[in-house]
């Protein structure tokens, strides 16, 4: 049994990246709201306290019942989890009287504390708040300041607990993978045993003793989730799974038989529907993005059913659901606003009576990644970037249509190819083509000519809830773009989307 932290979210948007630099130190963690936290907290080595939105001078902040964990469990409370330690425990918050919110340098360093061990003391921290320690809590100890935060950091003498004003967890501090590091293994003792091959064995187990002799069906995407679900539990169970790869009709150029002579290749029991005419049917005369997303979902489990119903004996339904959509679903504040729909959210419904199975729901997706690589799974296919579940459709603004789909597939391929020529694409989070619903003037061969425009979109990411815009190379846009209206049939204007995430999405619809 490995080692775990418990991460308690008090709403920060920085929650996330406080698990996934946790789990970079190849430590085990789990994210709990605050008002729904596990029933056994003596089983975690270690707690931190989350960040929020909400100051702890409201007459109504976030709460816990820290009885069970003060001076019973190491504890780091984080920017908001600080000021808690502080204002309920006999210290002072007050609002900030100058903005803290940005980079920041340490001032001043408590050499004999461990919590700052060979941390540099001019290092940069990112401060992202509006209230302030004034007063630290009883028996609080100052161990770290900036210019502008004199109680920067503390510990509590007595007891392994500490705060912080500042979020170690960001990239821009410098040093806070290692001042989490000293927190989680030089006081917390906690063994960095968290490690592809432990997760494997330990799925791998658990996958067999779930499971045993029953039939399992699972809905291959050609994406890294699902892959790397499919291989693990191939390794457990063989030929007790089958994979179900539908072709929409949506996928990217040549895609469904390339992928699916992919995944015959790796060993695994694979069923290939082509689906494409029913798709395209269903979304014609289909304008609004949500109902293409609808019918696309409903039309996917109408198709994988029918072929689960020829499979006799399937009790278990296998999902690549990976642990950013199960800590959405307890969220403190449910899950968020509706954006937009996916096909893969919310589960099947109940007429298919089968029991899930999601052997990836502990994972973040760059660790699905470093299980793929342990798996021996193609580098090439781990690397893919990430691809909407409505496929094209959703890179198709307006009606669908079969030849839509041939024009974009087209494009994206060219753009795509070039990337990797170029080795761009590796360095990229996500890239792909729209193909929007206007024509415009152009001039081929000195004819007028009134055609299509698209759009090329390449973002940088680590989670896909932020993105920025790549700056991509003048003269590589221009071959790309010379390329596709020179060998694209429709196209006669090329754009590029320098808009980030947020205000606008990664993907147009």
């Amino acid at each position: 049994m490995v080692d775990k932290v418990l991460i308690v979210d008090f709403g920060s948007q920085y929650t996330q990246l406080i698990a996934i630099r946790v789990r970079e130190l190849f430590i085990f963690c789990e994210i709990f709201p605050y008002n729904n936290l596990p029933k056994k907290i003596v089983n975690y080595k270690a707690v931190i306290l989350s960040g929020s939105p909400h100051s702890v001078r409201s007459s109504n902040p976030p709460k816990i019942d820290l009885s069970l964990i003060r001076g019973k469990i190491p504890l780091l409370g984080v920017c908001y989890g600080a000021q808690y330690l502080a204002h309920f425990f006999g210290g002072h918050v007050i609002k900030s009287k100058t903005r803290e919110y940005g980079r920041a340098n340490l001032k001043y360093i408590d050499s004999n504390s461990i919590f700052f061990s060979t941390v540099r003391e001019d290092s940069q921290v990112w401060m992202s708040h509006g209230d302030t320690i004034k007063k630290l809590p009883t028996n609080g100890k100052l161990i770290a300041s900036t210019n502008d935060v004199m109680n920067a950091s503390f510990s509590i003498t007595g007891e392994l607990t500490y705060g912080i004003q500042f979020h170690p967890e960001v990239y821009h501090s410098e040093d806070g993978l290692k001042i989490l590091e000293n927190f989680l293994v030089k006081i917390s003792k906690i063994k960095q045993d968290w490690t592809p091959d432990s997760f494997i064995d330990m799925t791998l187990s658990k996958i067999k003793s779930e499971i045993g002799n029953e039939k399992v069906i699972l809905g291959l995407s050609g994406g890294v989730d699902s892959t790397v679900a499919a291989i693990l539990l191939n390794k457990a169970i063989g030929r007790k799974l089958t994979c179900i790869f539908v072709d929409n009709g949506l996928l990217r150029k040549d895609e469904y038989g390339s992928v699916l002579n992919q995944y015959n290749g790796m060993g695994l029991n694979v069923k290939g529907i082509d689906a494409s005419k029913l798709f395209l049917e269903k979304l014609k005369g289909k304008y609004d993005p949500e109902l293409k997303r609808k019918i696309i979902g409903n039309t996917f489990i109408d198709v994988f059913n029918s072929q689960a119903k020829l499979i006799k004996g399937v009790k278990w339904l296998a999902q690549g659901t990976i642990y950013p959509d199960v800590i959405e679903s307890i969220s403190v504040n449910g899950p968020s606003a509706t954006i937009k729909s996916h096909h893969n959210v919310g589960g099947l419904p109940d007429y298919m009576k089968l029991k899930i199975i999601e052997p990836l729901k502990m994972l973040f997706k760059d660790e699905v990644r470093r299980v793929g690589k342990s798996l021996g799974i193609n580098s090439d296919l781990l690397g893919r970037h990430p691809f909407p579940g409505p496929g094209l459709a959703i890179r198709i603004l307006g009606e669908v249509s079969s030849e839509k789909v041939s024009i974009i597939q087209d494009v994206d391929s060219i753009f795509i190819n070039h990337l990797k020529k170029s080795n761009l694409y590796d360095s990229i989070w996500q890239a792909g083509a729209i193909l929007l619903p206007v024509n415009s003037v152009g001039v081929m061969g000195d004819e007028r000519t009134y055609e299509k425009c698209v759009v090329l979109r390449a973002v940088q990411s680590t989670d896909g809830m932020t993105a920025d815009w790549v700056n991509l190379p003048y003269k590589f846009l221009q071959k790309v773009s010379n390329e596709i209206i020179n060998k694209v049939p429709g196209v006669n204007r090329v754009v590029y989307d320098i808009s980030s995430k947020p205000p606008a999405t990664i993907e147009w619809e």
